[in-house]
């Protein structure tokens, strides 16, 4: 059975799964370089459903097919993705059956649209919020062979919201604000969720010290001595971490579009 690290793109996914890696292994040390929770979907998964994953019904039309496929094994894994909870017809990016549960994770759309800017070479924020709203969006290429590289369907952050939250079996809600806040209180709170909905348990002592490893300015250091495989190009991953200030960083404008284009959304999550 799946348990899904879900969440849009730039919203803090990648340092919960540095810390969900870490509690899981039997290492002390945390690479950032190495980790054991892999993105779904790969183009590898699909391998033996002879399909055209670049044709987006033919993926929309299999993917519960390839998750199937993978939970033969009767085994937990843990899956980082992207893709919004879409449903194309009857067919549904996943579905109960195949999913133990879901650790979803939400940021401020101001903040992340400092971190999309960054992160897809954006040329201004203007561009960032097209990203951001539009409803149709998808990311990845469907020229790469690359195993990871497939597209993969987010839509708008308000659609990627709203779809994630209206999965009902074992379904946790983290904000980001809150891990920069009180990080220890929140990633406890996603190992018990863990240890709850599985037959995991893990020491307290150990996710202390990973809590301690994986600070936002050690993973940055990390990145500066050995790069990240995550990054784009150039642009650095861990960029702005606790200094991404959207009332220093984005123009009224902006925010004010924002806000009104995400408003029921951003007073759900008390962004507002």
């Amino acid at each position: 059975m799946i348990v899904w690290l879900a969440s849009y793109p730039k919203s803090g996914n990648t340092w919960v799964r540095i810390f969900l890696n870490s509690i899981l292994s039997s290492k002390d040390n945390i690479d950032i370089n190495k980790n054991n929770i892999r993105l779904f979907p790969l183009r590898s998964d699909f391998d033996t459903l002879n399909i055209n994953v670049d044709n987006v019904k033919e993926f929309a039309d299999n993917c519960l097919d390839a998750q199937s496929l993978i939970n033969l094994d009767n085994k937990i894994k843990f899956f980082k993705t992207h893709n919004a909870l879409w449903k194309l017809g009857e067919k549904t990016f996943t579905d109960e059956e195949n999913t133990l549960g879901v650790l979803h994770v939400v940021r401020d759309p101001r903040n992340i649209i400092t971190s999309l800017k960054n992160h897809f070479n954006k040329k201004n924020y203007e561009d960032a919020l097209i990203f951001l709203k539009d409803e149709k969006k998808s990311i990845g290429s469907k020229i790469s062979r690359d195993d990871g590289d497939l597209p993969t369907i987010i839509s708008s952050w308000s659609n990627h919201y709203n779809s994630w939250k209206k999965f009902k079996k074992n379904n946790l809600l983290i904000k980001y604000e809150d891990l920069l806040e009180n990080p220890l209180k929140e990633f406890l709170k996603i190992s018990e969720f863990i240890q709850k909905i599985s037959k995991l348990n893990f020491e307290k002592d150990k996710i202390v010290k990973t809590v301690k490893d994986c600070s936002f300015d050690k993973l940055r250091q990390q990145e500066e001595k050995n790069g990240f495989v995550e990054a784009n190009g150039s642009q650095k991953f861990f960029f702005l971490g606790p200094d991404n200030n959207w009332k220093i960083l984005i123009e009224p404008d902006i925010r004010n579009n924002i806000e009104k284009s995400f408003k029921n959304e951003m007073l759900e999550l008390g962004y507002l």
